[in-house]
């Protein structure tokens, strides 16, 4: 499902919403300027936004939220499909202090903690599963080993911090992802400009074609996706 015609498609297909959402978030970047680092780069945070749009999830996980810029595009997605709970698991509550409650209220679910010692905690059927935690090698060992196994095959997911560079860094939570889905002949797609310069131009492209304009820069959008087998 994932490729650069099927980005380009929902660029093209969900533009007019897009573009609200954006200003909402550009917004919500200058009112919390001073507690608040955005994390996701313009094209994966569209990207994140326009998947959840066309994939209608029931059931989102997100691990990692630091200051709620993925939560509130996420949230913003289930919103404008108007259905679709989203449970955020982090080990500090930062996030609480900064989604909106208008975005948050019937929709949302926070746990803080380990969430290697809260697996009962993680709802079952998960539709989307969005990774931006700890970036260690080992961490990202476990989770392929404990969280993946309670996954749906056919659960998209997606993994941020892959691909700052042409390849991912050795020892590193993105290197064991890859290596993890070329071991079983998955697909991954990526808009990383270092990674796949070509994928990241025709986007900005389309992004021009359609008059998108980022809300925070374009940056280096590390981030993969994939479904799982």
């Amino acid at each position: 499902m994932q490729s650069l015609e099927f980005a380009a498609g929902l660029y093209r297909k969900y533009a007019s919403d897009l573009m609200p959402v954006i200003e909402q978030q550009r917004a919500f970047h200058a009112e919390n300027r001073e507690r608040m680092t955005p994390q996701l780069d313009d094209i994966e945070a569209e990207l994140t936004y326009l998947h959840l749009r066309e994939l209608r999830p029931a059931t989102v996980m997100e691990l990692g939220t630091f200051h709620g810029w993925s939560t509130t595009w996420i949230l913003s997605a289930l919103r404008d499909n108007g259905t679709g709970t989203l449970h955020s698991f982090d080990r500090i509550d930062n996030v609480v202090r900064n989604v909106p409650t208008a975005l948050a209220d019937g929709r949302w679910t926070f746990v803080q903690g380990d969430v290697q010692k809260a697996l009962d905690l993680v709802p079952p059927d998960v539709d989307f599963l969005f990774v931006d935690a700890d970036h260690s090698r080992r961490f990202g060992r476990w989770y392929l080993a404990h969280l993946f196994p309670l996954m749906r095959s056919g659960t998209t997911v997606s993994v941020h911090d892959v691909f700052h560079g042409k390849n991912a860094r050795i020892l590193s939570e993105g290197r064991e992802v890859v290596s993890w889905l070329d071991e079983r002949g998955v697909e991954l797609f990526t808009a990383a400009r270092r990674h796949a310069p070509e994928t990241f131009a025709a986007l900005n492209e389309v992004r021009a074609e359609v008059g998108i304009e980022g809300a925070r820069g374009a940056g280096v959008n590390p981030m993969i996706w994939f479904t799982l087998p």
